[in-house]
């Protein structure tokens, strides 16, 4: 008889077990945070942002970076799915604007392109010196030695990989040097230059590659040295650009053999709530920490410049 009821009883546990899991399961997913960003935040949104909101709201942080342009068509495709995006410039943003997936996004941070090096590397002493004293030695006659590798993204994928194009045609008008572009990164998509976005300051770090494009947020959240330059090529001052930023551009072909234009877009980080996303108010309390007086600290402390400009 015993075993009579315990072979009734035993299938009720069951279903209660199982109904147990299943509340657990969903609880679970309803603490998680599905951030995609723009690869150059990698720093500063897995290793700061990420982990003080996860901390201060109980929730487990998931980050996925990568070129931010890349980013976005994988989110319109819906290869991919997440809460929140954030992206460097307003372009990937419209893409997924044109998917019907962002109908407004938020300035929440700023930065300047800059020429990152490695502090150990064979060209070291001359990157420091020119970037401490330029009238000495320009940056860019360092860049333009034969033995220098340098580094950069993809301008079909990555608006960084765009950027450091515009800012060489901009030197080359400002110090009056009409080649130093095609000098110092030959071609547009030159395949012995360019790298993914994520892994382009870790190859520097590496010494796999003498200096690099960067943006000056993610450099300094890297500890790595860096060359700035002036506000007429860097494309941080939104007041240059009828004068200097709008002067550079240039076309390339997409994977589909379609011509792009490609134009100067200030350097602001946007954030935006998808439609699609399973958390949307957990998205939506991550946008408002990036904005709140902690968030911004944390961001500045991690190199990254106030926001300009308003929404889009």
């Amino acid at each position: 008889m015993n075993q009579t009821k315990s072979q009734f009883i035993r299938p009720k546990y069951l279903a209660l077990a199982v109904a147990a899991l299943l509340w657990q399961s969903g609880a679970q997913a309803a603490e998680n945070i599905h951030v995609t960003y723009a690869g150059s935040m990698g720093v500063v949104m897995d290793k700061v942002l990420g982990p003080a909101f996860a901390q201060q709201n109980n929730v487990h942080f998931q980050g996925q970076g990568q070129g931010a342009y890349g980013m976005a068509h994988l989110l319109a495709s819906k290869k991919i799915v997440a809460d929140v995006f954030v992206s460097i410039t307003p372009g990937p943003i419209q893409i997924l604007e044109k998917a019907g997936l962002v109908d407004h996004a938020v300035p929440v941070a700023s930065t300047s392109m800059v020429i990152a090096y490695n502090p150990k590397g064979k060209y070291a002493a001359q990157f420091a010196n020119a970037a401490q004293h330029p009238d000495q030695q320009a940056w860019w006659s360092v860049l333009e030695q034969p033995g220098v590798h340098f580094g950069r993204t993809d301008p079909k994928t990555d608006p960084q990989g765009r950027n450091i194009i515009f800012t060489m045609q901009l030197a080359g008008l400002y110090y009056h040097q009409p080649d130093l572009m095609q000098k110092v990164l030959g071609s547009y998509q030159n395949p012995k230059q360019v790298f993914t976005e994520g892994g382009l300051l870790t190859r520097l770090e590496a010494g796999q590659i003498d200096a690099s494009s960067g943006y000056e947020a993610a450099v300094r959240s890297a500890g790595l040295p860096f060359i700035s330059l002036p506000d007429q090529m860097n494309l941080s001052n939104p007041d240059m650009s009828v004068q200097w930023y709008d002067k550079a551009g240039f076309s390339i072909k997409n994977a589909q053999g379609k011509t792009m234009a490609m134009h100067t877009q200030p350097l602001v980080y946007y954030a935006a709530i998808l439609k699609n996303a399973p958390e949307p108010k957990e998205g939506a309390a991550f946008i408002k920490f990036m904005q709140s007086a902690k968030g911004q600290a944390l961001m500045q402390k991690s190199g990254y410049s106030a926001p300009k400009g308003g929404d889009i």
